[in-house]
């Protein structure tokens, strides 16, 4: 028992099981055998049996037990998530990453809604692929998923990144799998169209590109040194300490912590967001710690480089395009930190992206002067020279013959850079996320219960059954479909249970709540295909993470099985912490004959 448990908890915190010298000299024996003697040291009857103790010298801890034990573990987690799954249909959502041994590593997910009616997306398997043709990829799971008894014939959604090697629609690994199954319907990640789409446009205008290059460089270089950290945090204490004196802030548990810059990351937008935040925040003690290292900078490259820094900082373009991104950014957060949730079903994402275009479009009409107002306060603030916003605006090197148009500095900010940053946002959302125009989600929108309902449409939920899930649904039971929907009108629509509901996540749950999903069998099995949908590889891009805490550096040559149970057993932890020890044994002993019992 004490080594099963042993393996579960190293497990579950992603340890490293071995020690360099795990002989019976050795100081240090490794995680595992050290937490074997810890445990028979709190319990005398486990330390009896244990180790060198143990009866016929039957020790259980050498590496191939360990890799028997945990594969156990892991295998019967898969055999949950299959249990899980049952006879529903099932979605894939797919990523590929490089490890630290530099091998091309392949994560599937299983999106379903289970018996309860809950939207689940379970990790199941991490797969080392020789190459990310389309073909090699499809090969991998479809053994994955045979292996596993899980037909490609109940697959309903394909979620993939927007590479041609996934997407392209011949060739591209979604193609491939639709000649199998013509209802796997492949959707791009929704989150990937988000980064490229706020990516692109940032790139289009380019004031925000030099924005965010000088804002990489200002926190590159305030953040390079741990002496510049540590005056950073001290400037930033004396800073906080004279606002609480002053009552410009309030005290409290958690209130005034002291914070560093964020890097802005490359493969999520919300950092870039992080960054801003962070910068606006500290202001004043980035400005201390520049000009510190203008006075005291140890070589004149380093001093000129902070001094060109400060001259960014104290200038009303950076300040303006700071607040303007902010804004912005602040709106486009909610849906970025949204599309990393596994509950959300695509009707759900699809408003999140029409509500933030709305947002964006009411802040173009009519944010401009309360954010002029508020950069305006900033810089007086500071001390930073603010233009005359009637004056002649002058571009370039301010010469007459380089002017193309007479235009005012308000103009310049609110049309060249506030409404331009906002149109480009808005355009490339437009273009990215432009499934408003595809029939299945407009027709799966007859099924949202928000409003009381007010998007119901029984015309339109039959011709969702029948143009998108044929082979879901008999001829038969199409007929009985139009009758459910009547009487799902009068009875469900004005249910007192159903009232106050946005999601068809929350209206399959409440369906089965109130068995009603047994009176209106075909309607709940239609909700469950739409939530089936893919809407974010979220899901596979933590799996990745979860990958860098197990195969690190120092273990980069764990074997691929290896590396695979304990995926599965790190992530999805609530099923294997309540696996039974008792069952774990008796599989263990079924694989082979043992020289003694586990204890």
């Amino acid at each position: 028992m004490a080594t099963i448990e042993s393996i579960r908890w190293l497990s579950l915190q992603a340890c490293a099981f071995r020690g360099h010298d795990e002989s019976l000299s050795s100081n240090n024996c490794g995680n595992f055998i050290e937490m074997i003697r810890l445990i028979g040291r709190m319990n005398g009857s486990i330390d009896d049996v244990v180790l060198e103790k143990a009866p016929k010298n039957a020790k259980y801890t050498s590496p191939m037990i360990q890799k028997e034990i945990l594969h156990i573990m892991a295998n019967k987690v898969r055999n949950k998530i299959r249990e899980e799954i049952g006879d529903a249909k099932f979605c894939i959502l797919v990523d590929e990453a490089k490890d630290t041994s530099n091998k091309e590593q392949m994560a599937i997910v299983l999106r379903f809604v289970d018996v309860a009616g809950f939207l689940r997306e379970r990790f199941f398997a991490i797969v080392h692929v020789t190459d990310t043709t389309a073909l090699t990829l499809k090969k991998e799971i479809s053994d994955v998923l045979d292996r596993n008894n899980l037909q490609i014939s109940n697959m309903r959604g394909q979620g993939y990144d927007g590479a041609s090697n996934m997407s392209g629609a011949w060739n591209g690994l979604q193609a491939l799998f639709l000649r199998d199954c013509p209802y796997a319907y492949y959707v791009h990640c929704f989150a990937h169209r988000l980064q490229l789409a706020l990516v692109v446009a940032a790139e289009r205008e380019t004031s925000i590109w030099l924005f965010f290059s000088k804002l990489t460089s200002i926190v590159n270089l305030v953040s390079a040194s741990p002496k510049r950290h540590t005056e950073l945090r001290s400037a930033q204490a004396i800073e906080i300490a004279h606002m609480v004196a002053t009552g410009e802030r309030e005290t409290g548990r958690g209130c005034n912590q002291i914070g560093s810059l964020h890097r802005a990351g490359t493969t999520r937008w919300s950092s870039h967001f992080d960054s801003i935040c962070s910068l606006i925040d500290m202001y004043k003690a980035v400005i201390t710690v520049l000009e510190s290292m203008v006075n005291e900078g140890s070589s004149n490259s380093l001093r000129g480089e902070a001094s060109g820094s400060l001259i960014v900082m104290r200038s009303f373009d950076f300040i303006f395009i700071l607040y303007v991104m902010h804004k912005i950014m602040g709106i486009t957060d909610l849906l970025c930190r949204a599309l990393q949730h596994k509950s959300l079903d695509i009707l759900n994402a699809m408003d999140l992206v029409s509500s933030t275009k709305a947002l964006l479009q009411t802040l173009r009409e009519e944010g401009f002067d309360s954010l002029l107002m508020n950069v305006e306060s900033v810089c007086t603030e500071y001390d930073i020279e603010i233009p005359n916003m009637n004056a002649c605006y002058k571009g370039a090197t301010g010469r007459s013959c380089q002017q193309k148009d007479s235009i005012t500095f308000e103009h310049y900010y609110r049309v060249g850079i506030f409404k331009a940053a906002i149109d480009f946002q808005v355009t490339e959302l437009n273009s990215r996320f432009n499934d408003g125009a595809v029939e299945l989600l407009m027709l799966s929108s007859a099924l949202e219960p928000k409003d009381n309902f007010k998007l119901f449409n029984a015309g339109l939920i039959y011709s969702l059954a029948e143009k998108f899930y044929p082979g879901d649904f008999t001829a038969q039971e199409m007929h009985y479909l139009r009758s459910q929907l009547e009487h799902y009108k009068c009875d469900v629509l004005c249910h007192e249970s159903f009232q106050n509901i946005s999601t068809i996540s929350e209206l399959c749950q409440r369906l089965v709540e109130t068995n009603k999903s047994q009176n209106y069998n075909l309607i709940d099995r239609l909700i469950r295909l739409i939530l089936t949908l893919p809407v974010s590889t979220a899901t596979t891009e933590r799996s990745f993470s979860a990958m860098k805490l197990i195969k690190t550096a120092i273990r980069n040559k764990i074997e691929e099985d290896f590396l695979a149970d304990s995926m599965i057993v790190y992530i999805e932890r609530e099923l294997a912490e309540n696996i039974d020890s008792d069952s774990i044994i008796d599989e263990f002993y079924s694989l082979k004959n043992r020289r003694a019992q586990l204890q």
